[in-house]
């Protein structure tokens, strides 16, 4: 029953946060800044869980710790990109209008209410751990901390040597290709799945813990099929075109590894 709480609660709280983001979207014109607030969203929900989960605090307040760390780190990265471009939407969010001409932001409203379910679902292993009462903190709790950590860090570095490459109008129009990006076309992307890899990691010892998987899961095939390479790849070969083609036959697509000659 705490489970079930815990989840129902976290879609709550979502689905709330997300008609407010509807509503500054609209006024803004820019649906793109879902992506802020679905980053910060997991913040709230990671608190809600830790206080009112029924297991041992200590581990209650290292998970909200951990989800918490890397909601306002992922969010303000966000925030950041998205506003420097304000009031130019997002690609994506550009071509879903195109697609529902009409009752456009209510097609929107759907969107972002899916996008709370997301949420309430990707945090099913932070209710997990935070529903079991085991005392202290376990082996799973530590390997997950330890992945969380390699996680967080590798997509923070992934981050910065991109934005220092853009920064450089030298390199405007030619295609990232150093440190993490000469291993990997995505390397924020697989450190951002292995964030998920962790929280499932840490929920393993908590009763039912295995049905964390689904998180993971589910950001491997939102991230390799839906929205995170397949419309960035495009955007690329359209921008950057041969070189980008280029890049795509040496370079490992998702996990890094050694470029082809």
């Amino acid at each position: 029953m705490t489970i079930l709480f815990l989840v129902a609660g976290s879609a709550a709280i979502a689905m709330a946060m997300m008609v407010v983001v509807w509503v500054f979207a609209r006024r803004m014109n820019n649906a793109g800044i879902v992506d802020i607030w679905w980053s910060f969203g997991f913040a709230p929900v990671a608190v809600f869980c830790g206080i009112f989960g029924s297991g041992h605090p200590l581990r209650n307040g290292l998970v909200a710790a951990m989800v918490c760390a890397w909601s306002i780190r992922l969010g303000s990265h966000l925030y950041k990109r998205v506003m420097s471009h304000h009031p130019e939407e997002d690609p994506r969010y550009a071509e879903l209008r195109r697609q529902f001409p009409n009752r456009t932001w209510l097609m929107f409203f759907g969107f972002f209410q899916l996008q709370a379910l997301l949420i309430a679902l990707l945090s099913i292993p932070v209710a997990l751990a935070c529903a079991n009462p085991s005392p202290g903190i376990g082996g799973f709790e530590v390997a997950g901390l330890l992945i969380w950590l390699v996680a967080i860090g590798g997509e923070a570095v992934a981050d910065a040597q991109l934005a220092a490459f853009r920064a450089q109008p030298a390199n405007r129009g030619r295609v990232c290709s150093f440190g993490l990006w000469r291993f990997s076309r995505h390397p924020n992307y697989f450190f951002e799945w292995l964030v998920w890899i962790a929280y499932f990691v840490f929920a393993l010892g908590s009763p039912w813990g295995w049905v964390g998987v689904l998180s993971p899961a589910l950001m491997l095939y939102f991230l390799t099929c839906v929205t995170g390479i397949p419309p960035s790849e495009a955007h690329s070969l359209a921008s950057r075109g041969e070189a980008y083609r280029e890049y795509q036959r040496r370079t490992s697509p998702f996990i890094p590894w050694p470029p082809k000659p």
